[in-house]
């Protein structure tokens, strides 16, 4: 029944897309045209998505979304945060609810076919861990066998547990749970022995328990997780405006550039593609439908990548990640972009 209610969601949102296409609109025009973009984000994930103590939403993907919206308005405010469940997050896609998905989303095959999303890019490079107290007694994901895991349902560490347990021959009972609070409730209630999750949501939970200390991630990291923001697939317009503002993020910290200095840069640079870039040369936001500065009001919302990085989850915050895979190329790690020529 719930895979008939979300074809039926999923066509009707195909039949609204095809009658905007044929009478010439687009994602990027609705979105000028309501004055806001309604990002699909966690319900609730320190360091990524959340709202503070005073409901301004905080962390590294709503950095994304206030990125796009400096973009395309040259004000970052202009965001209405739309919280998503691991189970509902690609209906309100699809649905057209949201205007693009950036929630901890791994990118998959049958997500990027079947579901027909389109995936602009990897914002985090992660892998699904587990989390124990550690009265349990265990240092590794092998001597869970028999164990009580809570798992997020819809969610592709449903489907990672299940291959890791089988590929070890071993057992578990799964707790089902529909959000990350669900699950801190029930893992925290002793519910369940171990909570996975990819290692960076881990980290976020853990950072935010009254007792971090007693509890512990395993070593094994048993699965690739590159998260980033998804489309509805065929909108390959508005897709280049979300791809190319992760982009200008991740290029602005390999040229230097700063919230602190890029204004600066924008006047005094020699380096071509950073003139580019900051819109002192060429206009390259005209070939995507935005201002000649976007990608400089994009980088000035909440700085280059590395900024972002370090002022969310990085070492100096609760969450305390190291860069790793998320470092720029030119130090070991996978950030590239392509050229902005």
């Amino acid at each position: 029944m719930k895979q008939s209610v979300f074809l039926g969601t999923l066509a009707a949102a195909t039949l609204f897309a095809g009658v905007a296409m044929a009478q010439g609109t687009s994602t990027l025009d609705t979105v000028k045209a309501r004055g806001e973009l309604n990002c699909g984000v966690n319900t609730g994930l320190v360091g990524f998505a959340a709202p503070d103590a005073s409901g301004n939403w905080q962390g590294f993907d709503v950095a994304v979304c206030k990125a796009v919206a400096a973009a395309i308005f040259g004000d970052a405010s202009k965001v209405v945060y739309i919280p998503t469940t691991s189970s509902d997050r690609f209906e309100q896609l699809t649905s057209g609810k949201i205007d693009f998905l950036v929630r901890n989303t791994t990118w998959t095959f049958s997500r990027d076919t079947d579901l027909k999303m389109d995936f602009v890019g990897v914002n985090y490079y992660d892998g699904q861990g587990f989390m124990v107290r550690k009265d349990l007694g265990v240092s590794s994901a092998k001597e869970l066998n028999g164990a009580t895991i809570c798992i997020q349902t819809g969610t592709t560490t449903e489907l990672n547990l299940a291959d890791y347990f089988k590929a070890n021959n071993m057992a578990y009972t799964a707790v089902p749970i529909e959000t990350n609070a669900e699950g801190e409730q029930q893992y925290l209630a002793g519910a369940c022995d171990a909570y996975p999750t990819a290692a960076t949501g881990l980290a976020a939970t853990r950072a935010a328990f009254a007792d971090p200390d007693n509890h512990i991630i395993l070593p094994e990291i048993i699965s690739k997780e590159p998260l980033g923001p998804a489309v509805r697939h065929g909108d390959s317009a508005w897709g280049d405006v979300i791809r190319w503002t992760m982009n200008a993020l991740v290029a602005a910290e390999e040229f230097g550039i700063t919230s602190a200095n890029i204004d600066e840069l924008a006047t005094s640079s020699q380096n071509p593609e950073v003139q580019r870039l900051l819109g002192s040369s060429d206009n390259l936001g005209a070939m995507i439908g935005l201002d000649v500065e976007w990608a400089k009001n994009a980088i000035k919302a909440s700085g280059n990548y590395g900024e972002i990085f370090a002022a969310t989850i990085g070492e100096s915050t609760p969450i305390g990640l190291a860069r790793g895979l998320n470092a720029q190329w030119t130090q070991g790690g996978l950030l590239y972009t392509p050229p902005f020529r």
